[in-house]
């Protein structure tokens, strides 16, 4: 089921809220687009010297097993300009696997932070508007991308520990710039059993 199917304008599916509320957004035939603000990002710097946790990020609270699956499309303009899948325990405990503008060009990206943040570059894919999954099982993570929604590229997999119910949804960010518009389709969440989450079935 498509999740963003169930907002309209400015009124946000059932059982989702916000962090970081933008000023700018709507739901529109089954999408969502962000008008991301300025010097918007999540990410604890390992050298301490930037700490931000300033993005908007539209979440739902999930207990247990899930798969959390979204097509992005980001309007990319300054370096590091993103839309990103993210779980959060809490906000010293959260990753994330977002699509980013990087020296030029659309790259997949995944940040895991744990006190700090863990940034790693993966694969460089171009202007495709990807998919975009994380498949939780237990108190481990994998994340995933995909070119077509079918044939599915591990990014990362790694464990944080998620007592029961965590956040979960779609973040849109601006680290350096003055802003982007990021638009979020297909926005799937099932709640079941995925038996190794380094798999996509």
């Amino acid at each position: 089921m498509n999740i963003l199917s169930n907002g309209y304008n400015k009124t946000i599916p059932q059982e989702f809220a916000w962090i970081n509320e933008p000023l700018d957004y709507s739901f529109d035939e089954d999408r969502l687009t962000v008008n991301t603000p300025p010097a918007s990002d999540f990410f604890r710097d390992p050298a301490g010297k930037v700490i931000k946790d300033t993005a908007p990020y539209l979440y739902a609270v999930i207990e247990g097993d899930f798969v959390l699956t979204a097509k992005v499309d980001v309007e990319m303009i300054a370096e590091y300009d993103s839309g990103c899948l993210m779980v959060m325990q809490d906000e010293m405990h959260w990753a994330k696997v977002c699509y980013e503008y990087i020296k030029g060009i659309p790259t997949i990206v995944s940040v895991v932070t744990k006190d700090t943040s863990d940034d790693c570059i993966s694969s460089k894919v171009g202007s495709s508007k990807p998919y975009l999954k994380i498949q939780r099982a237990g108190n481990c993570f994998g994340f995933h991308y995909s070119l077509d929604g079918m044939t599915w590229e591990m990014v990362r997999y790694f464990k944080m520990n998620a007592a029961g119910a965590i956040k979960a949804g779609v973040v849109s960010q601006s680290p350096i710039g003055q802003g982007c518009r990021v638009v979020f389709e297909q926005l799937e969440l099932e709640k079941r059993r995925v038996e190794d989450v380094r798999l996509v079935d």
